[in-house]
């Protein structure tokens, strides 16, 4: 392989822009996406990069940015970095992924190979995609050009485990090209390049990391709803249960983002292809999906119980699907929403962290740029923010009205204060 490879990241999200400045700082990249407001923006300057390269500079003279296809047809490796969504039934939607496939076969040349790091079901790069490229140009995978898995571990608002940093899966279509995208990868990470045997055992192994945590977090989210009939504490019997040696302390929490609650239904939806019904993962997955109407009548009961009055003004703190990070994609903060506004809450929504302009104008609540003094019944504070965690008690105060209740499923209260309740 040339020292510089001729590079192409096709997609310019939360994966694709942190893969392409961290290949920057060692080759000549072109970043392609078809959202030309985006590609405007990056041009300008004008998005804060931080959040995607917080672990080095930027390489600028390494980069181009286009919304033009044609701008990456001399470009010899291909990364992929697109979507892949669930559907409305829950079912993966590859129709993005199969569209770059498409569009790649217009200019796919000898040798070329094409790297996916998008969530995908074991089998999608060989089966799906590499047969889109050798239906449409009529050349051979492993002949004439080659394909890999990467899976991605971006973790967004992470600034420990990052692009450079991270523990890197590596595969090829044959052995000669998983030899090659090591070598690809090995070029700028500063971490360890892992060869795994063949495509299905990476993609497998990413769908794995995320439905095991998704299960872990199901079964203690489960344990939250059995302590809670019991009048128990959740946390205090975690805390009790970690003080042996072997044992894993999860945390029961609503699971959100665009991980951990799609990676299960990719591996259920292949497994059902091959007649096998997983039951751990769909119960694991149908636990934690149940979780925003249990918070929802958590505080509901709460409000109703000790409050009892109209009309009830509620102040949700985060809206992010995890702390930290704007990113709400899949947030369950939403489904929140949804299930209050049935309970005739008046729902306000503040999050330092979320621009306004992403959020879309809705009927059920309202975004505020700050809160109001003595203004809200209860307080629900949905995501651990580092602001919100270290807002003082007595400051969350100031915002209540008269008789008030706060609500918290993050536990940043250690400490028990009148009126303050963890709910889950």
């Amino acid at each position: 392989m040339k020292l510089n490879p001729k590079i192409a990241v096709i997609g310019l999200g939360y994966v694709g822009l942190p893969v392409l400045f961290g290949f920057s700082t060692a080759h000549q990249v072109i970043g392609y996406d078809i959202n030309k407001k985006l590609i405007s923006n990056l041009k300008k300057n004008k998005i804060d990069l931080k959040k995607y390269c917080i672990f080095h500079k930027i390489k600028k003279q390494n980069i181009k940015f286009t919304y033009n296809i044609k701008d990456i047809s001399l470009c010899n490796i291909f990364i992929v970095t697109v979507p892949t969504p669930i559907n409305n039934r829950k079912i993966p939607d590859l129709n993005i992924l199969k569209k770059v496939a498409n569009q790649i076969s217009k200019f796919l040349k000898k040798d070329d190979i094409i790297i996916i790091e998008s969530t995908v079901y074991p089998g999608v790069t060989e089966e799906i995609f590499s047969k889109i490229l050798e239906k449409n140009t009529k050349f051979k995978l492993n002949y004439d050009f080659f394909c890999g898995y990467s899976p991605e571990r971006i973790n967004p608002g992470d600034k420990k485990h990052t692009f450079l940093k991270i523990n890197k899966i590596v595969a090829g279509s044959n052995k000669i090209t998983t030899n090659k995208i090591h070598k690809l990868y090995s070029s700028v990470l500063k971490s360890k390049v892992i060869k795994v045997r063949d495509i299905k055992t990476a993609e497998a192994a990413k769908v794995i990391e995320n439905t095991q945590r998704d299960i872990n977090i199901g079964f203690i989210n489960e344990l939250s709803k059995i302590f809670s009939s019991l009048n128990i504490d959740t946390n205090e019997v975690l805390k009790a249960a970690s003080t042996k040696w072997n044992f894993i302390n999860f945390k029961p929490g609503l699971v959100g983002g665009h991980c951990i609650g799609i990676d299960p239904y990719y591996l259920a939806y292949k497994a059902k292809k091959s007649k096998i019904f997983p039951k751990m993962i769909t119960a694991g997955r149908l636990t934690n999906e149940s979780m925003s109407k249990f918070v929802s009548n958590r505080i509901n009961f709460y409000y109703d119980k000790l409050i009892n009055k109209k009309p009830k003004k509620i102040l949700i703190c985060g809206i992010s699907f995890k702390a930290n990070t704007d990113d709400i994609r899949n947030s369950k903060i939403f489904d929140v929403i949804d299930y209050l506004y049935k309970f005739n809450f008046k729902i306000s929504v503040y999050d330092p962290l979320v621009k306004h302009h992403s959020i879309k104008k809705n009927k059920k609540f309202n975004f505020v740029k700050k809160p109001r003094k003595k203004f809200y019944n209860c307080i629900f504070i949905a995501v651990a923010h580092k602001q919100f965690k270290n807002t003082s008690f007595d400051e969350y105060m100031q915002l209540a009205h008269n008789k008030f209740i706060i609500l918290d499923i993050n536990n940043i209260f250690a400490k028990k204060y009148k009126n303050y309740y963890q709910i889950i």
